[in-house]
Formats: C-alpha cells, structure tokens, sequence
C-alpha cells in the first residue's frame, strides 16, 4: 500500500459543511478515485485495485494506491486488460483494510468531494464494498467527470466521452492504462480541463458547478408539456420542428415516463438540448410490444433520417465482403447488402471497409484464391502477366492459363463453403499461423493474423445468423410476458405484426397466418427488411424465452460456422502457453475498456 500527503491543512473542531459554505473551486479539496475490479457489477465482482488523487489549488497534495486481495480468482481477460494477476495481490490487504485506509486518505465527508469518471461504476463498488463490511457511507459529495464533460465539451471536438478519449483531448501527462492510479491520475488532468472550460462560463464555485451540471434549459421548461397525456405504453416518438420536419426518433417501453425524462436534469446530452430548443412538437405511435416498437423506430429513422438520430439512418451504406460470380471468382467489398443475392456467398455487415478488408485477407491467408480485379478472358490470358502471388504458392495464376475454370471452381468453392458453412480450415489454418509466428517471436504480425481471424469470424457469424432468419418464409413465435402472451409474425426476416392476448398463443396461430399480409417472392439476400431489423428481432429472440409455434423452413444456423471460429478464437486468447505466445503478444489484443 502506497499513501503520501503533503499538506494535511485544517483543524479538527467543528467547521460547516461544503454544502453549508460555498467554497470556491480552488479552495475545494477533491480526491479523485479510480478502481480496477475483476468485473462489471459489485454482485458478483470484487475490488482488486484502489487509487486515489487529492488535489486543492489545481496542485496534487497527496496519492493514495493499494492491490486488494479479492478472496477470489481475477478473470484472464481482466488479467489482459490490467495485468493485475492472482499472485500479486496474494499478499495486499483484505478490502475491510483498504477501505478504512482510503477513508482516513479521503478524510471527512465535511471538507472533500469525490470525483470520478464514470463515478457510478467506481462509487457503487465502494458503497457495496462498506455495505458488506457492514460500515456506514460517509455523505461525500459527488461529481462525475463523464457527466460533466458532456456540458463542457461538444461531439464535434470529441468522438465519445471515455476516459481516454479525453486525456488525449486534454493533453493529460498521465495514459490512463487500466491501473487505478494511472487512472485516477488521468482523470485529475482531464477534471482540470473540464474546470478551465466551465470557468468561461461563470462557473467558480462548487454549487455554481453543481447547478451547471444539473441545470434543466429553458427549453426544456416550456416544453415539459409534451409529456402530458402520454400512455404508459411502449411505443415510438417523434419530436418535430415548426416545419413539422422529424428532428428526433425514439422508442421506449414507457412513452409517458420516457418523454418526461427529456425536460429534466437527467438529460445531459447536448445535442439533445440543441434538438429540444428547436423543437415545436411531439407525436407518438403506441404499439403493442417493445419488439413493434423498437422495429418502427429503426424503420422512421430510415426513412425522415433524422438529423439528432446518430444511428440507423443509412442501412443501405453497410458494407459487406461477398465472393463475386466470375469465371474466376474474387472477394470484393460492396457497400448495401440490399444489393447482394440469395445465391451470393458473403460476410458482414463490416463497421468499416477496413474491417472488411481484414476479413478478406483472413480469406487469402488459407486460399489460393486471386487477389488482382481485372476481368479474366482467353484474350486478356495472351498478354497478362502472374504477380509475385504465383512464386509464393498464394495463387495458381489464372490470369495466364495456369489454371482452368474447373480446377479454380473447387478453390472457389471451399471458400464459399467457409462463409456459408465450416469456418474449421480457417481456424485451422490461421491458428498454425498465429502460432508459427508467435514461435518466431513475430507477435505484432501474430496479431495481425488473429485480427484477421477476428473479422473473418464476426463478419461469417453476422451473414449466417440473418440469413438463418431471412431463408424462413414464415415464422410466429411467443413470450409470455406477466399474465399476457405477446405474439410475433415475422416473415423473411421482417416483422409483420405482433400482438397481445391472454389466451393461448397456440389456438392463435392459423388465424394470424391467415390475416396477416404476404411478402412477394424474391431472390435478395434481404427480401424484406434492412439487416439491422433482422439483428434486431435476433437480438429478442436470442435474449428473451421464446417459445416457437410454427416455422414454414427450419431455424438453423451452421455447427462449425462463424460463431464456431468466434468461441475457438476467444478460448485460444489465453491459452498462450499452449500456444507459445508472450506476454506482449496477448496484451497486444484490442480489448473494449469500462471507461
């Protein structure tokens, strides 16, 4: 345990609150916290790490730091996120003791406030944490960096409001690297920057701030009114400008609570703000479900685009990897998979074209498959030339004759059989690479393989799960829900209707199949809907006990197909001893941070 303080100011009688006295800014003592944990939620997760910065003035007058012996494994990918391992905090102190060393560090609720990104998180753990000890929670004041950064802080200077993302904006001497000192010390910086934009506006003193963050606009004053008379019922809204044009949708289980909560201080994001002040009105579509409603939202947004929706307004720009239908077939990326036939062997959606190149190149590590997009003709073969692809065995060079259509079908073939079916040679294939290289001690290119490997996979589970719902003409499905059922019609992949009834779904389902509409045949990969519906009904079905009443084709998804790879490739992420991998080389894997 590491705890230093320079200046221990002040004097022990009594002395009113913060609360009571507004003290400037740069009179408040703040002590910034951070904590790594072995995971999400103080349920079922402990504490392992504690770091804390004390800062008055604008200066650091004290650091406190501590490992927590968690009385429990640390998860391996929690080891990879923050290198803390089980045998370094064998020996640190039990949390009882960090928890009253951090409070002594932290001092009386009366004359400190805690500051935090993401303070939620980081406060729940330690409030769960004293609550299992049986201790009290001092009162201390709160403020979240995450939060008030929203005010001080515009998306078109920042991309998201994470910790990193905002010590780079800041310039924060300190790279917040998942270890709870770095951490708090990063934040330190980034609650400085935030302080320095809010002294601009008027704010100086602590309750100036507190008002600031938790301001409700004048906008949102006069427009409360929306609210009123809202059921309490899931459904869609529309916020509308005095053109009537849509500014805004959204959907919600709770239309009546879900509007009000925009007029008051919970709503903190700006843009929100600049589209509530332009707003003159609001309507609403209840529906019958969360899935109904959710499903027109995505639908409205795609055809108003709304300019404040940031997602869902160009299904039509996503990217997909498909095998095209030369002669001599190639992987190409193409941008709608509207675009793209029942027969075409493809994967995605991609976030990115480079995410889809990463999955193309997965391809060409374990085919033999051509890699140049020139159309290949019995004249073009007189006069072309093989690439350097011939020399290393990566292509047979069809391009000069090398190879007949026959023999490159078969090659072709195996690959279409990969995206639609068995990833197994893939995974085959790249891992013995990963593997070799890694042997070699070649980690950043063992990497690159293993995030082509990553993309390959993500892209193949994403076209074979929406094409195992699309390839259905027909399909009902019900959740019961309290004493109600709720029933759903979905054909190829869109939803056509859903309802709710109290009597039982299966006395139901001829009379639904014969009222509802048809789709028109088709031969498109998507015959009836965007792929973001069809992920999104996905998403319910997977995530909810449903219980099928009738399929027209069965519900199936490949044995050894993308979701294979994926499961492969996170069970060899640690397993670098059978692998042969380093250390360096595991820490080297894109893993999404809680900040």
């Amino acid at each position: 345990m590491a705890y230093s303080e320079r200046d221990y100011g002040g004097d022990f009688g009594w002395q009113p609150s913060l609360e009571e006295v507004d003290l400037p800014l740069s009179e408040t003592t703040f002590v910034v916290i951070d904590l790594e944990t072995t995971g999400g939620s103080p349920r079922d997760s402990k504490i392992t790490e504690i770091g804390a910065v004390k800062i008055r003035g604008g200066e650091i007058v004290g650091e406190f730091q501590t490992l927590v012996n968690p009385d429990s494994p640390i998860p391996p990918f929690i080891t990879v996120l923050t290198g803390i391992t089980d045998a370094m905090v064998v020996a640190a102190p039990k949390i009882g003791e960090a928890l009253f060393s951090l409070f002594e560090f932290i001092g009386s609720p009366i004359e400190t406030v805690l500051v935090a990104h993401n303070a939620p998180f980081d406060i729940g753990f330690l409030k769960s944490a004293a609550q299992s000890l049986e201790l009290p929670w001092p009162k201390y004041q709160v403020l979240d960096t995450a939060r008030i950064s929203r005010y001080a802080l515009s998306r078109d200077e920042v991309i998201n409001f994470k910790l990193q993302t905002l010590a780079n904006f800041f310039g924060s001497s300190t790279n917040p690297d998942h270890r709870a000192l770095s951490d708090a010390r990063a934040t330190v910086d980034v609650f400085h920057g935030i302080l320095e934009r809010f002294g601009s506006l008027g704010v100086f003193t602590l309750s100036d701030l507190k008002n600031y963050s938790n301001r409700v606009t004048d906008s949102q004053r006069r427009k409360r009114h929306f609210a009123d008379g809202l059921p309490a019922s899931p459904g869609v809204y529309i916020f509308r400008d005095e053109q009537n044009e849509p500014l805004y949708v959204g959907t919600t289980r709770n239309l009546k609570n879900r509007v009000k909560s925009y007029f008051t201080a919970a709503e903190t994001r700006r843009r929100i703000h600049d589209m509530i002040s332009l707003a003159t009105k609001l309507d609403h579509i209840e529906t019958q479900t969360i899935l109904e409603a959710e499903v027109s939202e995505l639908r409205l947004i795609a055809q108003f685009k709304p300019r404040f929706n940031r997602r869902s307004r160009f299904p039509a720009r996503a990217i997909a990897a498909k095998l095209t239908h030369d002669d001599f077939p190639r992987m190409s990326q193409v941008r709608g998979l509207h675009l793209l036939e029942r027969s075409d062997s493809w994967l995605g959606p991609f976030s990115s074209r480079d995410e889809a190149a990463l999955a193309i190149e997965a391809i060409y590590e374990v085919f033999p498959i051509r890699q140049c997009t020139s159309r290949i003709t019995l004249k073009s073969m007189r006069t072309a030339s093989p690439c350097a692809l011939l020399d290393i065995n990566k292509c047979g060079a069809p391009c000069i004759g090398l190879q007949s259509t026959e023999t490159y079908s078969s090659i072709s073939s195996e690959v279409a059989n990969a995206i639609e079916n068995d990833a197994r040679i893939v995974h085959g294939k790249l891992h013995e690479r990963m593997r070799d290289l890694s042997l070699h001690e070649r980690f950043e290119d063992a990497a690159l393989v293993r995030n082509r490997a990553g993309a390959f996979a993500k892209g193949a589970a994403r076209s074979q799960r929406i094409r195992s719902l699309t390839e259905i003409k027909e399909f009902i499905a019900a959740r019961k829900n309290g004493n109600e059922w709720e029933i759903f019609l979905i054909q190829s992949g869109r939803l056509i209707t859903s309802l709710v009834t109290k009597s039982s779904p299966r006395g139901l389902i001829e009379e639904i199949r014969k009222r509802s509409e048809k789709l028109a045949p088709s031969d498109k990969s998507l015959p009836a809907s965007t792929h973001e519906e069809v992920e999104l009904i996905l998403r319910f079905l997977y995530n909810n006990q449903i219980e099928i009443l009738f399929t027209s084709e069965p519900w199936q998804s490949p044995v050894f197909g993308g979701e294979y790879l994926r499961s492969k490739l996170d069970e060899n992420r640690f397993k670098s001893e059978s692998l042969g991998y380093k250390e360096d080389f595991s820490n080297s894997f894109e893993l999404s941070r809680r900040k």
